[in-house]
């Protein structure tokens, strides 16, 4: 699963009254939406509020069918707009008549409808489409869509929506999610959300998902194939629904060890960053070849390989504080990285402090000692990582150091109000690090300018270490310094759990 990548009754009426193609003012709207990495994901012209995706797939020679119906709200006045996808398309239709249609780039697919869209107008666009999505490769011979011995599995950061359906693929522009697919019988899907229902006929069954919260388009995932499937509700009542594929070999008890804890799991992260934010919660570990994971919205997808070592309750954790670091609060451009992955990273430190098995401030002086001050390590800006590190180890283990030395400047109440409020406060929204600067300097009453630039814009190694309240100020030995350059901390227990952990990180670039 690789990550890297590159109304009023007047307005009512207008939306059925047509618009001169010629009409004045009336423009394309933009192929991206000028993304600091990635400037032709998404697109300007429009917002997506829903997506009502209908497939029909047929594993044994991994045909796809899809019939995609996206509501949106034109925020110009529209002559064309573009949608992303990788796939064939057979037909579009905008308001209900023919639309005329082309491709370009990597992921564009330009759209002229018949009529052209006023500013503030809905629109529905009805997208048809048929390919093999196996055989589709864009940006250089990437893929999101994997197929496995008995179905296929599509997800991946920052794209992966183009594999499947139709979108405006950039975090920023969220929305809701219905997912149809039809398999043939002994088949079944996994999604977002919750399973609303399930019927059979003529030797082919149909699975309905739902996600009635904003999701970004690369947190949507789909899992096809068959599965073991188990179903619960944590103890604050929240339905857990976990997945598990047939054929797991010996990854299959470690992988179920682990995520069969993901309704504890839960609960004690709301104690850290507030009530859980969805409606559902749960993961799947399909037959792949993958030791990466990636936060999928209330489904987390795990790799089989993530679990060759034994159980690891610490990945699962990662994943689950995505749901509100990443999730529910989401960037606003992909260069804000540090605000998913340094708190997600953050909160396998403080799973370890539960644990007994090291602190968070004996894993942050670890990791400060680890990496000498010529390792690239330090070369690496969390806070601005650039396209070609965005997922590297820096923005995650140095991230989570800065989030220990924020925690030692403002003092662990402030410290933990700022890590409940701040996914209170933007819930389903979208962020950025200036953003979280402000709002952490609110809750504590201190400048951080100085400590933020240090740790998460600064391409050198910080002259000392996250220091706590009363500590010397003194630079850390590195790991394997001479006797004279001090002792160097000792390895937390939890440490080597966390770096398995950290394949994810490398297996999801």
């Amino acid at each position: 699963m690789r990550k890297r990548l590159i109304v009023s009754a007047a307005s009512a009426l207008s939306l059925f009254l047509a618009v001169p193609a010629s009409a004045s003012g009336f423009q394309p709207g933009a192929d991206g939406l000028g993304d600091s990495y990635y400037p032709t994901l998404g697109n300007g012209g429009y917002r997506v509020s829903h997506y009502d995706i209908r497939l029909k797939y047929q594993p044994a020679t991994d045909e796809l069918e899809g019939t995609t119906t996206i509501l949106a709200t034109a925020t110009q006045d529209l002559s064309r707009f573009n949608l992303d996808f990788a796939l064939n398309v057979t037909e579009v239709r905008v308001n209900g008549r023919p639309a005329a249609f082309a491709t370009s780039g990597d992921q564009e697919l330009e759209i002229t409808p018949a009529r052209p869209l006023a500013k503030g107008s809905q629109a529905t666009v009805v997208v048809r489409y048929k390919d093999v999505p196996s055989t589709v490769t864009k940006y250089g011979g990437f893929t999101a869509w994997h197929r496995t011995p008995d179905g296929a599995v599509v997800a991946g950061e920052p794209v992966s929506a183009g594999w499947w359906f139709p979108s405006n693929d950039h975090p920023s522009d969220k929305a809701t999610f219905d997912v149809s697919v039809q398999v043939p019988n002994g088949s079944q899907v996994i999604s977002n959300g919750v399973l609303t229902g399930t019927s059979s006929q003529a030797g082919w069954t149909r699975y309905s998902w739902r996600e009635d919260k904003p999701q970004a388009t690369y947190l949507a995932t789909l899992a096809i194939g068959k599965f073991d499937i188990t179903t619960d509700t944590t103890a604050s009542g929240l339905p857990v629904y976990n997945a598990y594929s047939k054929d797991l070999g010996e990854n299959a008890a470690a992988a179920r060890a682990s995520v069969e804890r993901t309704g504890e799991l839960v609960d004690w992260l709301s104690g850290y960053f507030g009530e859980y934010p969805f409606s559902s919660v749960g993961g799947y570990v399909p037959n792949t070849q993958s030791s990466g994971a990636l936060e999928t919205q209330t489904r987390v997808t795990y790799g089989p390989r993530l679990f060759a070592r034994g159980s690891n309750t610490s990945v699962v954790v990662h994943e689950l504080a995505h749901q509100w670091y990443g999730d529910s609060v989401s960037l606003s451009d992909w260069n804000g990285i540090w605000l998913n992955e340094g708190f997600a990273q953050y909160a396998q430190f403080l799973w370890s402090e539960h644990e007994n098995e090291g602190t968070a401030q004996e894993l942050a002086d670890y990791v400060y000692a680890l990496f000498p001050a010529d390792d690239p390590f330090w070369s690496v800006k969390p806070g601005d990582p650039g396209e070609e590190n965005q997922f590297s180890l820096a923005v995650y283990y140095r991230g989570a150091v800065a989030i220990q030395a924020l925690r030692n400047a403002v003092g662990d109440d402030a410290f933990f109000r700022i890590l409940k409020g701040w996914p209170t406060e933007h819930r389903y929204g979208n962020v950025t690090i200036p953003e979280f600067q402000a709002y952490a300097e609110k809750v504590s009453g201190k400048k951080l300018g100085d400590l933020l630039n240090t740790w998460l814009f600064t391409a050198s190694k910080p002259a000392v270490g996250p220091v706590p309240p009363g500590a010397a100020v003194a630079a850390s030995p590195a790991l394997g310094a001479g006797a004279d350059q001090g002792k160097p901390p000792a390895e937390p227990k939890s440490w080597k759990k966390i770096q398995e952990a950290g394949s994810v990180h490398e297996a999801r670039n």
